[in-house]
């Protein structure tokens, strides 16, 4: 590898092929069993393509200011009152999340959101605490939502409807636990420091035919796999493909090979052997303990703070495949409520989501500073109550 390519790596990009590397090792010396390895490679397949296309197609409507138009009309509909604006930046940072996916609202509308609050003169840390908060709150509803959906959709044989239907309520008491904690951490007019903001001018996209196509693009894919129930993979490549198109026709040069997530497509797979590799060689045994096999509301509330605790600890994703295990078969309930804990719970450390780790990326790019030590006891007391209010509300409703 030559030094310029050395350089121009970033320490997420190492991580990623350490994991895989690690993984891949751990193959080849026998700790992880050739079958169990196939096995996990073989769930991930649908999972990577719809991870690359989504994403694709995420950033390239990104790039059509498709959510640039979106926030500047949230900003405008606040007309200027704080609470209304709050409001407004909760449904859209929750809209994106929910119907694009986590990674998407952490690399595309962060940016969008901390470029609001240059552009209007209020204060950005707010904003930037909405979109990674709610980034994680507000993934439970759909399996587009998050990778960890995914994999629970698949378990209990849930369609994104069918899902939507069970996370209806867990989904609502996390987004109204995070706004509570939003405004009370960061919204209210003591931490804020104005009254009032001025709302910007009415956006001018610079192509108005690009916008329109990718718009009607993502409206296509959200209507596939929530009425036509096709599978998530094939939607998000067709939608992909239509924007694709569309920028090879309007921009050709905006279609560059750096558009493909390389670092979590290589990420996701190592991720996977590695933690198979752990739970093979002893993790499993100590989660069983921990989440037990109640499938009423005391094995939930143990199996939702397992995995809240695990993901702060290591990463949701490979808590939730390692609680996968560890829950029986049968129990979907104890099995949704692990779903809720690495979902809901992943707020307190930087590492706890990749969504997060995004995030903080993006924040000093743009020269937002993020005190640590408020981010941590702001978003231990999230985790606790709004995993909390979460499990009890899939427990009444399940």
């Amino acid at each position: 590898m030559s030094a310029g390519v050395r350089r121009r790596l970033h320490p997420l990009d190492w991580l990623a092929a350490g994991l895989l590397a690690v993984g891949l090792l751990c193959v080849a010396t026998g700790l992880l069993p050739t079958g169990p390895a196939a096995d996990a490679m073989a769930r991930i397949g649908p999972l990577l393509v719809f991870l690359a296309t989504v994403i694709v197609l995420a950033e390239l409507t990104g790039r059509a200011q498709v959510f640039d138009v979106v926030a500047t009309w949230v900003a405008r509909a606040g007309r200027g009152n704080y609470l209304l604006l709050f409001g407004l930046c909760v449904l859209f940072a929750s809209v994106t999340t929910i119907t694009l996916n986590l990674d998407t609202t952490a690399v595309l509308l962060t940016p969008v959101m901390l470029a609001l609050a240059t552009r209007v003169g209020i204060a950005a840390v707010p904003l930037a605490m909405t979109t990674v908060w709610l980034a994680n709150t507000a993934s439970l509803l759909l399996p587009v939502s998050n990778l960890t959906n995914l994999l629970a959709a698949d378990r209990v044989a849930l369609s994104p409807a069918g899902m939507a239907a069970a996370m209806w309520a867990p989904q609502l008491a996390s987004v109204a636990v995070t706004m509570a904690c939003l405004w009370g951490f960061y919204w209210r007019r003591g931490r804020r420091g104005q009254d009032r903001y001025t709302p910007p001018s009415p956006p001018v996209p610079d192509d108005p035919v690009l916008l329109r196509v990718c718009a009607l693009a993502c409206a296509g894919f959200l209507l596939a796999i929530l009425i036509a129930d096709v599978p998530l993979w094939s939607a998000s490549t067709t939608a992909a493909l239509v924007v694709v198109v569309a920028f090879a026709v309007r921009r050709r040069t905006e279609l560059k090979a750096g558009l493909v997530p390389w670092r979590l497509l290589v990420l996701v797979p190592g991720m996977f052997l590695v933690v198979e590799t752990i739970n093979t060689n002893g993790l499993h045994g100590l989660l069983t303990a921990a989440i037990g096999s109640d499938n009423g509301i005391v094995g939930m509330l143990r199996s939702a703070a397992v995995g809240a605790g695990v993901s702060n600890v290591l990463n949701n994703l490979p808590a939730y495949m390692a609680g996968e295990t560890a829950v029986p078969e049968a129990n979907h309930a104890q099995l949704l409520a692990l779903l809720v804990g690495v979902n809901v719970g992943p707020v307190v450390t930087p590492w706890a989501s990749l969504a997060t780790l995004l995030w903080f990326e993006r924040c000093r790019w743009h020269g937002t500073r993020i005190a640590m030590g408020r981010f941590l006891w702001t978003g231990l007391v999230l985790a606790v109550t709004g995993t909390l209010a979460a499990t009890v509300a899939l427990a009444a409703t399940a």
